[in-house]
Protein backbone atom coordinates (compact mmCIF):
# COMPACT_ATOMS: atom_id res chain seq x y z
CA UNK A 1 0.00 0.00 0.00
CA UNK A 2 3.04 2.26 0.57
CA UNK A 3 4.53 1.79 -2.61
CA UNK A 4 1.49 2.74 -4.65
CA UNK A 5 0.90 5.88 -2.52
CA UNK A 6 4.81 6.33 -3.80
CA UNK A 7 3.71 5.82 -7.40
CA UNK A 8 0.80 8.69 -7.53
CA UNK A 9 2.99 11.31 -5.58
CA UNK A 10 5.59 10.94 -7.92
CA UNK A 11 3.10 10.62 -11.09
CA UNK A 12 1.92 13.67 -10.00
CA UNK A 13 4.86 15.57 -9.14
CA UNK A 14 5.46 14.67 -13.13
CA UNK A 15 2.34 15.93 -14.62
CA UNK A 16 2.94 19.34 -12.46
CA UNK A 17 6.61 19.70 -13.93
CA UNK A 18 5.48 18.78 -17.26
CA UNK A 19 2.87 21.50 -17.16
CA UNK A 20 5.23 24.28 -16.13
CA UNK A 21 7.65 23.58 -18.66
CA UNK A 22 5.22 23.98 -21.37
CA UNK A 23 4.19 27.51 -20.25
CA UNK A 24 7.91 28.57 -19.93
CA UNK A 25 8.33 27.37 -23.36
CA UNK A 26 5.10 28.40 -25.31
CA UNK A 27 5.45 32.53 -24.90
CA UNK A 28 9.08 32.02 -26.26
CA UNK A 29 7.99 29.82 -29.38
CA UNK A 30 5.28 32.48 -30.34
CA UNK A 31 7.84 35.37 -29.49
CA UNK A 32 10.19 33.75 -31.95
CA UNK A 33 7.38 33.54 -34.57
CA UNK A 34 6.41 36.95 -34.25
CA UNK A 35 10.19 38.39 -34.99
CA UNK A 36 10.30 35.79 -37.47
CA UNK A 37 7.15 37.27 -39.41
CA UNK A 38 8.22 41.05 -38.81
CA UNK A 39 11.56 40.10 -39.84
CA UNK A 40 10.34 38.46 -43.21
CA UNK A 41 7.86 42.03 -43.82
CA UNK A 42 11.13 44.07 -43.38
CA UNK A 43 12.66 42.12 -46.25
CA UNK A 44 9.91 41.95 -48.43
CA UNK A 45 11.06 41.78 -51.98
CA UNK A 46 8.72 43.32 -53.78
CA UNK A 47 7.97 46.51 -51.04
CA UNK A 48 9.85 49.69 -51.08
CA UNK A 49 9.81 52.71 -49.30
CA UNK A 50 10.98 56.46 -50.10
CA UNK A 51 11.00 59.49 -48.36
CA UNK A 52 9.71 62.69 -49.42
CA UNK A 53 13.20 63.68 -51.05
CA UNK A 54 13.87 60.44 -52.39
CA UNK A 55 10.75 60.72 -54.13
CA UNK A 56 11.26 64.04 -55.36
CA UNK A 57 14.34 63.04 -56.74
CA UNK A 58 13.64 60.05 -58.28
CA UNK A 59 10.73 62.16 -60.47
CA UNK A 60 8.13 59.80 -59.48
CA UNK A 61 4.92 60.47 -61.05
CA UNK A 62 1.66 58.90 -60.11
CA UNK A 63 -1.81 58.39 -62.29
CA UNK A 64 -3.89 55.75 -63.25
CA UNK A 65 -4.71 53.32 -65.99
CA UNK A 66 -6.64 54.08 -68.84
CA UNK A 67 -8.96 52.96 -71.47
CA UNK A 68 -6.73 53.53 -75.01
CA UNK A 69 -7.55 52.69 -78.71
CA UNK A 70 -4.18 50.33 -79.34
CA UNK A 71 -3.94 48.35 -82.36
CA UNK A 72 -1.81 47.05 -85.07
CA UNK A 73 0.17 49.73 -86.63
CA UNK A 74 1.26 50.26 -90.17
CA UNK A 75 4.53 52.38 -89.82
CA UNK A 76 5.30 55.06 -92.77
CA UNK A 77 7.00 57.88 -93.50
CA UNK A 78 6.39 61.50 -94.81
CA UNK A 79 6.58 65.27 -95.03
CA UNK A 80 4.59 68.13 -94.29
CA UNK A 81 3.28 69.95 -97.17
CA UNK A 82 0.79 72.41 -98.04
CA UNK A 83 -2.28 72.43 -100.23
CA UNK A 84 -1.70 74.09 -104.06
CA UNK A 85 -4.44 76.33 -103.08
CA UNK A 86 -2.66 77.26 -99.84
CA UNK A 87 0.49 78.84 -101.18
CA UNK A 88 1.71 81.24 -104.05
CA UNK A 89 4.23 82.12 -105.78
CA UNK A 90 5.11 85.79 -106.54
CA UNK A 91 6.59 87.13 -109.57
CA UNK A 92 6.88 90.78 -111.19
CA UNK A 93 4.13 90.09 -114.13
CA UNK A 94 6.36 92.61 -115.88
CA UNK A 95 9.74 92.39 -115.04
CA UNK A 96 12.23 94.84 -114.26
CA UNK A 97 15.01 96.15 -111.52
CA UNK A 98 14.41 95.64 -107.87
CA UNK A 99 14.10 98.66 -106.09
CA UNK A 100 13.52 97.51 -102.44
CA UNK A 101 12.24 94.45 -100.29
CA UNK A 102 11.96 94.00 -96.43
CA UNK A 103 10.92 90.89 -96.45
CA UNK A 104 13.24 87.79 -94.73
CA UNK A 105 12.37 84.29 -95.41
CA UNK A 106 10.22 82.63 -92.72
CA UNK A 107 8.68 86.25 -91.74
CA UNK A 108 4.11 86.34 -91.98
CA UNK A 109 2.75 88.41 -94.05
CA UNK A 110 -0.83 89.67 -94.69
CA UNK A 111 -2.65 89.23 -98.00
CA UNK A 112 -2.33 92.74 -100.01
CA UNK A 113 0.95 93.78 -97.93
CA UNK A 114 3.50 95.56 -100.13
CA UNK A 115 6.40 93.12 -100.24
CA UNK A 116 8.77 94.44 -103.05
CA UNK A 117 8.78 97.65 -105.76
CA UNK A 118 9.91 97.13 -109.32
CA UNK A 119 11.20 99.93 -111.40
CA UNK A 120 10.20 99.21 -115.60
CA UNK A 121 10.40 102.05 -118.04
CA UNK A 122 7.73 99.80 -119.65
CA UNK A 123 4.98 100.44 -116.46
CA UNK A 124 5.32 104.15 -117.31
CA UNK A 125 4.65 103.73 -120.86
CA UNK A 126 1.24 101.41 -119.78
CA UNK A 127 0.34 104.04 -117.56
CA UNK A 128 0.68 106.56 -120.47
CA UNK A 129 -1.13 104.67 -122.86
CA UNK A 130 -3.85 104.27 -120.58
CA UNK A 131 -4.46 107.77 -119.79
CA UNK A 132 -3.88 108.87 -123.37
CA UNK A 133 -6.49 106.15 -124.33
CA UNK A 134 -9.01 107.28 -121.82
CA UNK A 135 -8.99 110.88 -122.55
CA UNK A 136 -9.49 110.32 -126.30
CA UNK A 137 -12.85 107.83 -125.42
CA UNK A 138 -14.30 110.71 -123.59
CA UNK A 139 -13.68 113.09 -126.89
CA UNK A 140 -14.90 110.21 -129.13
CA UNK A 141 -18.15 109.65 -126.35
CA UNK A 142 -19.11 113.22 -127.14
CA UNK A 143 -18.88 112.74 -130.71
CA UNK A 144 -20.58 109.59 -131.17
CA UNK A 145 -23.45 111.24 -129.25
CA UNK A 146 -23.25 114.12 -131.40
CA UNK A 147 -23.24 112.25 -134.87
CA UNK A 148 -26.01 109.95 -133.47
CA UNK A 149 -28.34 112.85 -133.24
CA UNK A 150 -27.43 114.28 -136.66
CA UNK A 151 -27.81 110.53 -138.07
CA UNK A 152 -31.76 110.82 -136.31
CA UNK A 153 -32.08 113.98 -138.24
CA UNK A 154 -30.36 112.98 -141.33
CA UNK A 155 -28.38 116.05 -141.31
CA UNK A 156 -25.12 114.23 -141.79
CA UNK A 157 -24.51 110.86 -143.91
CA UNK A 158 -25.33 107.41 -142.42
CA UNK A 159 -21.61 106.10 -143.56
CA UNK A 160 -20.45 108.97 -141.26
CA UNK A 161 -22.37 107.54 -138.29
CA UNK A 162 -21.25 103.96 -138.76
CA UNK A 163 -17.32 105.52 -138.99
CA UNK A 164 -17.80 107.13 -135.94
CA UNK A 165 -20.14 104.13 -133.96
CA UNK A 166 -16.65 101.72 -135.43
CA UNK A 167 -14.04 104.57 -133.58
CA UNK A 168 -15.65 104.90 -130.39
CA UNK A 169 -16.17 101.12 -129.82
CA UNK A 170 -12.21 100.59 -130.87
CA UNK A 171 -11.45 102.70 -128.14
CA UNK A 172 -13.55 101.72 -125.79
CA UNK A 173 -12.29 98.29 -126.19
CA UNK A 174 -8.72 99.73 -126.06
CA UNK A 175 -9.04 101.32 -122.56
CA UNK A 176 -11.17 98.19 -121.17
CA UNK A 177 -7.70 96.55 -122.44
CA UNK A 178 -4.99 98.60 -120.71
CA UNK A 179 -7.54 98.84 -117.46
CA UNK A 180 -6.91 95.01 -116.79
CA UNK A 181 -3.56 94.99 -118.17
CA UNK A 182 -3.20 97.60 -115.38
CA UNK A 183 -5.24 95.09 -112.57
CA UNK A 184 -3.05 92.42 -113.90
CA UNK A 185 -0.07 93.82 -112.39
CA UNK A 186 -1.94 95.23 -109.30
CA UNK A 187 -2.71 98.84 -110.55
CA UNK A 188 -6.35 100.30 -109.79
CA UNK A 189 -7.20 101.91 -113.10
CA UNK A 190 -9.67 104.54 -111.10
CA UNK A 191 -6.50 105.36 -108.98
CA UNK A 192 -4.60 106.67 -112.08
CA UNK A 193 -4.94 110.63 -113.33
CA UNK A 194 -2.70 112.88 -115.33
CA UNK A 195 0.93 114.28 -113.46
CA UNK A 196 0.00 111.10 -111.54
CA UNK A 197 2.91 108.20 -113.36
CA UNK A 198 4.90 106.32 -111.20
CA UNK A 199 7.92 104.24 -112.36
CA UNK A 200 7.73 101.84 -109.79
CA UNK A 201 5.92 98.80 -109.82
CA UNK A 202 4.15 97.51 -106.53
CA UNK A 203 3.86 94.04 -105.54
CA UNK A 204 1.43 92.77 -103.21
CA UNK A 205 1.09 89.51 -101.23
CA UNK A 206 -1.54 87.46 -102.76
CA UNK A 207 -2.34 85.77 -99.70
CA UNK A 208 -2.13 85.18 -95.62
CA UNK A 209 1.20 83.26 -94.75
CA UNK A 210 4.75 83.01 -94.64
CA UNK A 211 7.61 83.87 -96.41
CA UNK A 212 9.33 79.88 -97.56
CA UNK A 213 11.64 81.38 -100.11
CA UNK A 214 13.23 84.63 -101.39
CA UNK A 215 14.96 85.52 -104.40
CA UNK A 216 14.95 89.25 -104.74
CA UNK A 217 17.83 91.41 -103.96
CA UNK A 218 18.20 95.19 -104.46
CA UNK A 219 19.63 96.42 -107.90
CA UNK A 220 18.49 92.81 -109.56
CA UNK A 221 16.73 92.30 -112.80
CA UNK A 222 13.87 90.36 -113.00
CA UNK A 223 11.79 88.27 -115.42
CA UNK A 224 8.36 88.02 -115.65
CA UNK A 225 8.82 84.53 -115.23
CA UNK A 226 11.09 84.40 -112.14
CA UNK A 227 9.46 83.56 -109.10
CA UNK A 228 10.50 86.86 -106.01
CA UNK A 229 8.78 85.49 -103.70
CA UNK A 230 7.33 81.86 -102.01
CA UNK A 231 4.69 82.25 -99.66
CA UNK A 232 2.76 79.43 -97.50
CA UNK A 233 -0.39 79.34 -95.35
CA UNK A 234 0.81 76.50 -93.00
CA UNK A 235 -2.51 77.44 -91.04
CA UNK A 236 -3.99 74.48 -93.73
CA UNK A 237 -0.80 72.10 -93.63
CA UNK A 238 -1.22 68.34 -94.55
CA UNK A 239 0.60 65.69 -93.33
CA UNK A 240 1.39 63.77 -96.73
CA UNK A 241 2.58 59.75 -96.27
CA UNK A 242 4.34 57.28 -98.66
CA UNK A 243 2.26 54.24 -98.24
CA UNK A 244 4.23 51.01 -100.03
CA UNK A 245 1.62 49.78 -103.27
CA UNK A 246 0.81 46.26 -101.01
CA UNK A 247 0.18 47.89 -97.70
CA UNK A 248 -2.54 50.54 -99.35
CA UNK A 249 -5.55 47.84 -99.46
CA UNK A 250 -5.11 48.35 -95.68
CA UNK A 251 -5.74 51.86 -95.42
CA UNK A 252 -9.03 53.79 -95.77
CA UNK A 253 -10.77 57.70 -95.54
CA UNK A 254 -10.76 58.50 -92.03
CA UNK A 255 -8.21 56.26 -90.23
CA UNK A 256 -5.99 57.43 -87.27
CA UNK A 257 -2.88 58.53 -87.56
CA UNK A 258 -0.10 59.04 -84.96
CA UNK A 259 2.78 61.11 -85.89
CA UNK A 260 6.25 63.02 -84.99
CA UNK A 261 8.97 64.69 -86.22
CA UNK A 262 12.60 63.19 -86.67
CA UNK A 263 13.60 65.22 -82.97
CA UNK A 264 10.30 63.36 -80.75
CA UNK A 265 10.75 60.59 -79.28
CA UNK A 266 6.45 59.59 -79.11
CA UNK A 267 4.33 59.65 -81.77
CA UNK A 268 1.54 61.90 -79.91
CA UNK A 269 0.26 63.68 -82.64
CA UNK A 270 -2.47 62.89 -84.60
CA UNK A 271 -4.42 63.33 -87.96
CA UNK A 272 -6.53 61.57 -89.90
CA UNK A 273 -6.61 59.97 -93.29
CA UNK A 274 -8.54 62.70 -96.17
CA UNK A 275 -7.45 61.14 -99.30
CA UNK A 276 -5.75 57.94 -100.99
CA UNK A 277 -3.83 58.86 -103.86
CA UNK A 278 -4.12 56.79 -107.20
CA UNK A 279 -0.88 56.91 -109.21
CA UNK A 280 1.47 54.57 -108.38
CA UNK A 281 5.21 55.81 -108.40
CA UNK A 282 8.27 54.15 -110.36
CA UNK A 283 9.25 52.97 -106.90
CA UNK A 284 5.67 51.35 -106.45
CA UNK A 285 4.81 53.54 -103.71
CA UNK A 286 1.24 55.99 -103.34
CA UNK A 287 0.60 59.26 -102.10
CA UNK A 288 -1.57 59.59 -98.71
CA UNK A 289 -2.75 62.75 -97.44
CA UNK A 290 -4.17 63.28 -93.95
CA UNK A 291 -5.59 65.80 -92.05
CA UNK A 292 -3.78 67.29 -88.74
CA UNK A 293 -6.26 66.91 -85.82
CA UNK A 294 -4.48 70.40 -84.65
CA UNK A 295 -2.35 72.66 -86.61
CA UNK A 296 1.01 73.97 -85.34
CA UNK A 297 1.96 77.22 -86.30
CA UNK A 298 5.87 76.30 -85.18
CA UNK A 299 5.91 73.59 -88.21
CA UNK A 300 7.30 74.04 -91.30
CA UNK A 301 6.37 72.94 -94.91
CA UNK A 302 8.73 69.75 -95.81
CA UNK A 303 9.67 68.83 -92.48
CA UNK A 304 9.97 64.87 -92.37
CA UNK A 305 7.69 62.74 -90.10
CA UNK A 306 7.57 59.14 -89.61
CA UNK A 307 3.75 57.77 -88.23
CA UNK A 308 1.56 54.99 -87.69
CA UNK A 309 -1.70 54.04 -89.08
CA UNK A 310 -4.08 52.48 -86.82
CA UNK A 311 -5.27 49.46 -87.83
CA UNK A 312 -8.14 47.59 -86.44
CA UNK A 313 -7.91 49.28 -83.10
CA UNK A 314 -9.56 48.45 -79.77
CA UNK A 315 -10.48 49.96 -76.55
CA UNK A 316 -8.06 48.18 -74.05
CA UNK A 317 -6.40 49.18 -70.44
CA UNK A 318 -2.86 50.82 -70.93
CA UNK A 319 -0.74 52.58 -69.00
CA UNK A 320 2.75 54.37 -70.35
CA UNK A 321 5.20 52.35 -71.37
CA UNK A 322 7.87 53.97 -68.76
CA UNK A 323 5.17 52.73 -66.04
CA UNK A 324 6.27 48.96 -66.70
CA UNK A 325 9.62 47.61 -65.07
CA UNK A 326 11.34 44.48 -66.07
CA UNK A 327 12.57 42.06 -63.55
CA UNK A 328 14.36 38.75 -63.02
CA UNK A 329 12.16 38.18 -66.98
CA UNK A 330 9.34 39.15 -65.36
CA UNK A 331 7.10 42.63 -66.16
CA UNK A 332 5.84 44.70 -62.76
CA UNK A 333 4.40 47.71 -62.17
CA UNK A 334 4.28 49.99 -59.03
CA UNK A 335 1.40 50.24 -56.74
CA UNK A 336 1.70 52.82 -54.65
CA UNK A 337 -0.03 52.03 -50.86
CA UNK A 338 -0.06 54.92 -48.88
CA UNK A 339 2.18 56.90 -46.85
CA UNK A 340 3.20 56.14 -43.05
CA UNK A 341 5.21 58.27 -40.68
CA UNK A 342 8.32 56.48 -39.09
CA UNK A 343 10.64 58.66 -36.68
CA UNK A 344 9.27 61.82 -37.46
CA UNK A 345 9.75 61.36 -41.32
CA UNK A 346 7.00 60.54 -43.76
CA UNK A 347 7.66 57.47 -45.98
CA UNK A 348 5.76 56.68 -49.18
CA UNK A 349 5.31 52.81 -49.71
CA UNK A 350 4.95 51.35 -52.95
CA UNK A 351 4.51 47.48 -54.23
CA UNK A 352 5.72 46.07 -56.96
CA UNK A 353 2.68 44.32 -58.82
CA UNK A 354 3.50 41.80 -61.97
CA UNK A 355 1.56 42.19 -65.17
CA UNK A 356 1.13 41.10 -68.40
CA UNK A 357 1.82 43.08 -71.91
CA UNK A 358 -0.19 43.65 -74.52
CA UNK A 359 0.04 45.55 -77.52
CA UNK A 360 2.34 48.90 -77.27
CA UNK A 361 1.88 51.86 -79.33
CA UNK A 362 2.79 55.46 -79.30
CA UNK A 363 4.14 55.62 -75.78
CA UNK A 364 1.47 53.01 -74.13
CA UNK A 365 1.11 49.58 -73.80
CA UNK A 366 -1.87 47.36 -72.48
CA UNK A 367 -1.40 45.65 -69.27
CA UNK A 368 -3.34 42.80 -67.47
CA UNK A 369 -3.63 43.62 -64.01
CA UNK A 370 -3.82 40.54 -61.32
CA UNK A 371 -7.57 40.20 -59.89
CA UNK A 372 -8.37 42.31 -56.63
CA UNK A 373 -6.44 45.22 -57.90
CA UNK A 374 -8.90 48.40 -58.00
CA UNK A 375 -7.83 50.46 -61.28
CA UNK A 376 -10.59 53.43 -60.35
CA UNK A 377 -9.20 53.99 -56.78
CA UNK A 378 -5.33 52.72 -57.00
CA UNK A 379 -2.27 54.78 -58.34
CA UNK A 380 0.47 53.47 -60.00
CA UNK A 381 3.68 54.84 -60.51
CA UNK A 382 3.74 55.96 -64.38
CA UNK A 383 6.99 57.71 -64.26
CA UNK A 384 10.49 56.73 -62.60
CA UNK A 385 9.29 53.01 -62.30
CA UNK A 386 12.81 52.20 -63.35
CA UNK A 387 14.53 54.49 -59.97
CA UNK A 388 12.26 52.98 -57.96
CA UNK A 389 13.39 49.17 -58.92
CA UNK A 390 17.02 50.40 -58.63
CA UNK A 391 16.55 51.94 -55.46
CA UNK A 392 14.37 48.79 -54.29
CA UNK A 393 17.04 46.34 -55.00
CA UNK A 394 20.28 48.78 -53.66
CA UNK A 395 18.59 48.81 -50.39
CA UNK A 396 18.47 44.55 -50.66
CA UNK A 397 21.86 44.28 -51.34
CA UNK A 398 22.66 46.46 -48.20
CA UNK A 399 20.75 44.64 -45.72
CA UNK A 400 21.96 41.33 -47.20
CA UNK A 401 26.00 42.64 -46.19
CA UNK A 402 24.50 43.03 -42.63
Amino acid sequence: MKRILNIHVFFITGLLFFSSCNEETAPAQEEDQEQEAGHGEEENPNVAELTAEQYRVAGIALGKPEMRNLSRGLAVTGQLEVPPQSTASVSAPMGGFVKGTSLLEGERVKKGQLIARIENPDFVTLQQDYLEAKSRLGFMEQEYQRQKELAKEQVTAAKTFQQTTAEYSGLQARVQALEEKLRIIGVNPSSLRAGGISRILPIYAPIDGYVTFINASVGQYVAPTDVLFRIADTDKMLVELTVFEKDVAALKVGQPVRYALPNEQEAQRVATIRLIGKEISPERTIQVLAQMKEQDKELTPGMFVKANVELNGQQVLALPEAAVVQDAGNDYIFLFTGEEKEGGAVMKRFRMVPVEKGVAESGFVQVALPAGVDTASANFVTKGAYSLLSKMRNSEEEGGHH
